[in-house]
């Protein structure tokens, strides 16, 4: 039996009286939340729940959403977990694709999943903070014990973020998962029971929800959540909580950073900080550390796998700027067009293969294969990697630009911006131009009273960057747009009509 459920129950008996989840000042005990998953287990069962059916989670990072999540998979249920800030239609496709038959929604967001499970048949379910409202399912004989599963069968279905159409499903296995999140809590975080993780992530995101609910799971230690990431709520759960493991993405690092509530923030308590996402900037990495005497260790991974396939280990040196070496279990390597391996330190994608690589695409074998044609999932993140085997991200695949038949990474062009005193974000875009194909444009926010203008940065680039690579057009917002973990999205930048 290798149900995931086995993180919680294992949990549960070796460590019941530490808290698991803590909010607010307030704590739930591995033993209580066993307890009220054994609950949401049994009624799922009496509700019709069978093992393989699909849960849909649309909840924020509040307690209900593991009493939830572990309820559904000790009933032997296959979860989605789904961003709450989707409307009806999105929810829809959902509910529609992957056969939700139940969703546990919160009460913000019943309106809209009641709306999208019109057409699907998905029974919504309203949940309190500590899990679905009374009533709302039918009582049945608690399930403590995990329903048995196989190591293949399909614990979660992680829709991607579709940069190019629709979602699609990525199948994550109760292996793929519980083996991430023991490298995760052991070979990479080395987390101990009495550590707190600072939950900032989105739980219904991968990298909250490997690296932070399961990763803590696995060895008994607590996660500290916050409902939605604010900087100033991050600060005081650091102070209040004694976080010692700060799990983000670069912009939460630089939010952090740059608050008015940083001066006060008390980071004796942290010991490590771990990024992943995007590429963090070298700036506000150096920055972050000097400022708080914390060292952030930068990893790589993704939806489809699992998601850690590369970090900057503890047991070996750390290389700023990189995104670490394969992680026990998982080779990468980069790759050409043809999928041969390029020589070290030229540009190829990264193609992964490994125990973290998911089991496909849902219902999509066209998909599927063409994401993993020989047994190596490729990513579509161009990179390079050393003589030591530390990989270096390039950029996206997809936005590379093409100037004049010259490639043009954002990143390199982003990571001089950061360096300009006034810029607090930016995000490089291909414009398209008549001659050269592509031109290099840069949306910019600037930090608060700055008075830098398009025209100064542009000149002030011009000098520190090759000539093909500066941008030509600058323009100034007010922010960046961001996903639901706080990654900008360069897909949702757009150059200013005239």
């Amino acid at each position: 039996m290798t149900n995931l459920a086995t993180l919680l129950t294992n949990a549960s008996a070796t460590a019941g009286d530490h808290a698991a989840i803590r909010i607010s000042g307030q704590a739930l005990t591995y033993r209580q939340l066993h307890g009220l998953a054994a609950q949401v287990a049994g009624s799922l069962r009496a509700a019709g729940v069978e093992p393989g059916d699909r849960v849909a989670l649309i909840l924020p990072n509040v307690p209900a959403y593991p009493v939830t999540f572990w309820g559904a998979l000790l009933a032997g249920a296959t979860v989605v977990p789904m961003n709450p800030l989707l409307k009806r239609g999105e929810i829809e496709y959902f509910f529609g694709d992957s056969g939700a038959k139940v969703a546990f929604v919160w009460p913000d967001f019943v309106g809209e999943a009641q709306a999208g499970a019109a057409s699907t048949g998905t029974q919504v379910i309203p949940c309190t903070p500590l899990g679905p409202v009374e009533g709302a399912l039918p009582s049945g004989t608690p399930l403590a014990e995990p329903t048995p599963r196989e190591d293949q069968d399909t614990a979660v279905i992680l829709y991607t973020s579709g940069t190019t159409g629709r979602p699609k499903g990525a199948e994550l296995t109760n292996a793929n998962l519980r083996l991430n999140a023991q490298r995760s809590s052991s070979a990479i975080l080395e987390i101990h029971p009495e550590d707190v993780l600072l939950g900032a992530l989105p739980l219904f995101h991968v990298f909250g929800l490997t690296v932070g609910l399961l990763a803590a799971t696995n060895v008994g230690a607590s996660l500290a959540i916050i409902p939605r990431f604010d900087p100033a709520v991050a600060i005081e759960t650091i102070n209040t909580e004694k976080v010692s493991l700060f799990l983000g993405v670069p912009t939460m690092y630089a939010a952090i950073l740059h608050h008015p509530d940083a001066a006060t923030m008390d980071s004796s308590s942290l010991r490590a900080c771990a990024s992943g996402g995007s590429a963090m900037p070298l700036e506000v990495m150096r920055a972050f550390e000097e400022k708080f005497g914390c060292i952030i260790m930068e990893g790589y991974g993704l939806s489809e796998t699992s998601p850690v396939a590369s970090f900057n280990l503890p047991d070996r040196p750390r290389k700023p700027g990189t995104i670490g070496v394969s992680i026990p279990g998982c080779e990468m390597r980069c790759v050409d067009l043809e999928g041969n391996e390029v020589p070290v330190g030229e540009v190829g994608e990264i193609a992964i293969r490994g125990d973290n690589v998911m089991k496909g695409y849902w219902r999509k074998p066209e998909a599927t294969a063409e994401a993993i044609p020989d047994g190596w999932f490729r990513t579509g993140d161009l990179a390079t990697m050393d003589d030591e085997g530390y990989f270096t991200i390039v950029d996206r695949k997809k936005d590379l630009i093409l100037r004049g038949g010259m490639n043009v990474y954002p990143r390199e062009v982003e990571e001089l911006l950061y360096t300009h005193p006034d810029v607090l974000e930016a995000a490089v875009v291909g414009i398209p131009d008549e001659l050269l194909g592509e031109q290099i444009g840069a949306a910019v926010a600037l930090r608060p009273g700055s008075t830098t203008t398009p025209e100064d940065l542009i000149e002030w680039s011009k000098e520190r960057i090759a000539a093909y690579k500066y941008p030509r057009s600058v323009w100034i917002v007010n922010e960046l747009p961001k996903g639901p973990t706080g990654k900008i999205l360069r897909r949702e930048v757009h150059a200013p009509s005239d």
